[in-house]
């Protein structure tokens, strides 16, 4: 057993240090050029965070006599993150899918009963204990292919009971798993029947009533809205973003996803962590973006879902600078995904990101969109020891693979 410790952050316990060697790694430090490519490099942990990853020839000498693991020439990248999901949900919407194959149009399904409707009216016939099941599955799926830190939404409740009833589900989860839960407050994600079409009373009640509870028993980490014709206006959500700040809460938007309301302008205005789709964002929006520090999140699963056929302006994105993350949207309806790997393929050959693109997309401006790039993301001192070993001779290779999964080792906080 190794005789080099430490002490862990703010514990005042001991802690064996811990060092990864004869790794070739891509930090992603964006001090480095490129994907931060070391080759013969090493990763040396102590107290479940990041004490040093670089050349193995600079390993600190205080680290001579730790536990050692041999990577055999692996490759390591951070823990994947996924920024964008709807995994707690009920039930599916299969059945929907195969209408529209028969070709039925989905105003016919809505009118039906289908839709977001049904992912209500399953959701709150669940109990917590229901969703929980239901959605580790879906995740385990994801951690099973190096994702270390995802994100939940709500959004299928649309009352404050149900609501809270998701988001508890969501912490839950973060118990019953080895990964990191950022939970997302998305009353303003659509109009529940009840309310009969008045879109302004609902606003008041996601501000007034289900907002404030949701603060109150602390089940959110960012307030998220639906900006577009079929959900909400920018004026109801510049309502729901006054809402979050009062209660010390940031931000972000589904936003230009089917219609340009310029919901990333909106977004940057209010200083939010990503908008999200953006498919018709157009140039004020992107300079808007890059301007307030807003990350572009890119969902290629619904485009993809949904047959979209406007792509987002991912050369706009890169020409203005802003920074692009990748998510899979995994929800019911609209982008059933729960493969971050095929994400990051779908994002290369559907919209042309390159593979630092997609892979810097899936971990740090992942992080970034989460407001986490200080704690996760990269392989830097300080950083949580969230990283993936892969059986990879390139790192190309996890985004031009499909439906196959090269994860030798997900290490996270250092185990």
């Amino acid at each position: 057993m190794s005789e080099a410790k430490t002490e862990a952050k703010g514990s005042g316990a001991k802690t064996e240090a811990r060092v990864w060697r004869n790794a070739r790694l891509a930090t992603f430090d964006p001090s480095l050029d490129g994907m931060g490519i070391v080759e013969k490099g090493a990763i040396a942990v102590s107290g479940g965070r990041i004490a040093f990853a670089g050349p193995e020839a600079d390993l600190p000498s205080a680290f001579s006599r730790a536990e050692t693991v041999d990577c055999d020439g692996r490759w390591i990248t951070p823990g994947l993150v996924d920024c964008h999901t709807h995994l707690v949900h009920a039930g599916n919407r299969a059945h929907e899918f195969e209408l529209r194959l028969a070709g039925a149009s989905y105003e016919e399904i809505a009118r039906a009963g289908g839709g977001i409707v049904s992912s209500v009216k399953a959701l709150r016939a669940a109990s917590e204990d229901d969703l929980v099941r239901e959605t580790l599955p879906r995740l385990d799926a994801l951690i099973a292919e190096g994702v270390t830190t995802v994100e939940i939404k709500s959004g299928y409740g649309l009352d404050t009971e149900n609501e809270l009833k998701a988001l508890r589900a969501a912490r839950r989860i973060a118990g019953l798993r080895d990964v990191a839960v950022r939970t997302t407050f998305l009353g303003a994600h659509a109009l529940p029947p009840e309310m009969n079409g008045d879109k302004a009373a609902y606003i008041d009640k996601v501000v007034g009533e289900m907002l404030p509870a949701v603060a109150a028993e602390g089940l959110a980490d960012a307030v998220d809205g639906f900006c577009e014709g079929i959900a909400f206006s920018p004026e109801e959500m510049a309502k729901v973003f006054d809402a979050a700040k009062r209660h010390g809460l940031p931000v972000k938007l589904h936003a230009d996803q089917l219609s340009n309301l310029h919901g990333a302008a909106l977004a940057a205005a209010h200083g939010a962590l990503s908008a999200d789709h953006l498919e018709y964002t157009d140039e004020a929006g992107a300079q808007a973006m890059a301007k307030a520090g807003t990350v572009a999140v890119i969902l290629p699963g619904a485009y993809y879902f949904i047959r979209e056929t406007k792509k987002p302006p991912v050369e706009l994105f890169r020409r203005h600078g802003v920074a692009m993350a990748v998510a899979t949207d995994a929800n019911p309806g609209t982008s059933p995904l729960t493969s971050l790997l095929l994400t990051m393929n779908m994002a290369a050959t559907l919209f042309g990101m390159t593979v630092e693109e997609c892979l810097a997309g899936t971990t740090r401006e992942a992080a970034r969109a989460l407001g986490l790039v200080d704690e996760v993301g990269t392989l830097e001192p300080g950083k949580w020891a969230d990283f993936v070993l892969w059986d990879i001779g390139r790192p190309a290779e996890l985004v031009y693979r499909m439906g196959f999964n090269p994860v030798h080792a997900r290490i996270r906080r250092g185990h």
